[in-house]
């Protein structure tokens, strides 16, 4: 796993998909930072954080589009696979390197909340909390690209099919707003979830993959 971890880690920055994925999220982070706080009217720090979360669906296709399609397309997915890394090292891996990219962008948008202290009081515990949680919803939501990367054909594909996963997961959680908050709605929208991904995957022939990828969701 570890040599997975250190490959993957490191194409991220030899080629141009990691510096697209910061750039891309420092440039927007960075215009909505302005537009929140710099311009009059807008200086809740919490409306930048909650602006994040659209940033994310956004950047993180990005991130994982080439997980599993570039070793497709190279044709070195046998040849991990007969490796002396098992399937879960294989996952967890460049789940990790995809992951540790993902917290460099938390590490950068922390230094905001940093500088805005020297001009006034903020809610130090409701940052804290709402940081710990973007970074468990950054996991999942690379886990949901992980999943999509092994079951799509080229790196576009990927991309658009995990940004519409995140999209429906987000529509879906503001639906559940609407939604008697009972244990068995919860099961049935778990089931949809799980159930529409698998067949999927098994109509591709693609099974090897299922366990570890949708472990790493849950």
């Amino acid at each position: 796993m570890l040599a997975i971890f250190k490959k993957e880690l490191k194409t991220y920055f030899l080629t141009p998909t990691g510096w697209i994925f910061l750039a891309v999220f420092l440039l927007i982070s960075g215009i909505l930072y302005s537009i929140q706080l710099v311009f009059p009217g807008n200086s809740q720090y919490s409306m930048f954080l909650s602006s994040l979360l659209v940033i994310y669906i956004l950047v993180v296709p990005l991130l994982t589009m080439r997980i599993f399609t570039d070793e497709k397309r190279f044709g070195t997915d046998q040849l991990i696979l007969t490796g002396p890394s098992n399937l879960w090292g294989i996952v967890f891996g460049k789940f990790l390197a995809a992951f540790t990219v993902f917290l460099i962008t938390i590490g950068v948008t922390f230094l905001y909340p940093l500088l805005l202290s020297f001009h006034g009081k903020l809610d130090w515990p409701m940052i804290f909390g709402t940081y710990i949680g973007f970074i468990l919803l950054g996991a999942s939501f690379i886990a949901i690209g992980v999943f999509v990367s092994q079951s799509s054909e080229g790196i576009v594909s990927a991309a658009v099919l995990t940004f519409c996963a995140l999209i429906i997961t987000f529509i879906i959680d503001f639906m559940q707003q609407y939604m008697p908050a009972t244990e068995l709605s919860g099961l049935v929208w778990a089931a949809i979830l799980i159930t529409i991904p698998l067949f999927w995957l098994y109509s591709k022939g693609r099974n090897w993959v299922v366990t570890a990828a949708v472990a790493l969701i849950l």
